[in-house]
C-alpha cells in the first residue's frame, strides 16, 4: 500500500505573492507546465496570473488564498472567494510533477472545506475553459456537474493570456456543498 502524504495548508500571507505567481505560471504555462496534464500551453500564451491579481485576491474580503505544502515546498494553491451562499473557486494550481498523485483532489477538498465552514457556502461554482474536456472529467468526477452557461474569453487582455486558437470560452460548472 502507498503511504498517502498530506500537505500541510495554510492561507497566503503577501510574502507569498512571488512563489504563487510562479506556481500557477508552472503548472500552466511555458515548456514546464508539460511535465503534468493541467498545462494550457496548447491554448494560450502569455500569463497566466500576475502579482497584482494575487495581492487583489489575499486583500478582497470574503476571500481567501490557499497554499498547500510538503516538508515547506509550496506545491499547490487555489482561490477561494465568497459570493452570496456560494463560493467561487479558481487560481487553482499543482506542481507539474505533483499532478496526478491525488494532491489536486486535497486542495479542492480543502477549499471545499474552507467555503463551509468559514462562510456556510451551500455551493462551490468554477469557470473552466470549455475545450478543456479532460479537466472538466476530473472536475465531474470530483461531483462538480456542467451547467452549459458560457461566458466569453477575455479576447484581448493579456491579464488572462494570449489566446492560440478563436473558439474559447468559459463554462460554468457548480457542486452542492450540502450534500
Amino acid at each position: 500500500m502507498i503511504a498517502v502524504i498530506i500537505p500541510v495548508f495554510r492561507k497566503a500571507a503577501e510574502t507569498d505573492i512571488g512563489a504563487i505567481v510562479a506556481l500557477i505560471q508552472s503548472a500552466y504555462r511555458g515548456q514546464f507546465s508539460r511535465q503534468g496534464w493541467t498545462t494550457e500551453a496548447d491554448l494560450l500564451d502569455g500569463q497566466r496570473t500576475d502579482a497584482a491579481d494575487v495581492a487583489r485576491s489575499l486583500a478582497a474580503p470574503d476571500s481567501a488564498v490557499l497554499l498547500a505544502s510538503i516538508d515547506g515546498e509550496l506545491l499547490a494553491c487555489c482561490h477561494v472567494e465568497r459570493h452570496g451562499d456560494a463560493a467561487y473557486f479558481g487560481m487553482f494550481a499543482v506542481h507539474p510533477p505533483r499532478q496526478g498523485g491525488g494532491l489536486g483532489r486535497l486542495v479542492l477538498a480543502e477549499a471545499e472545506r474552507h467555503a463551509r465552514q468559514a462562510w456556510q457556502c451551500s455551493a462551490m461554482h468554477m469557470k473552466v475553459i470549455d475545450v478543456r474536456s479532460d479537466l472538466m472529467a476530473w472536475y465531474e468526477r470530483q461531483g462538480y456537474r456542467r451547467t452549459g452557461e458560457c461566458s466569453p474569453f477575455p479576447y484581448g487582455d493579456e491579464r488572462f493570456g494570449i489566446p492560440r486558437r478563436d473558439d474559447l470560452k468559459f463554462e460554468l460548472m457548480v457542486k452542492d456543498l450540502t450534500a
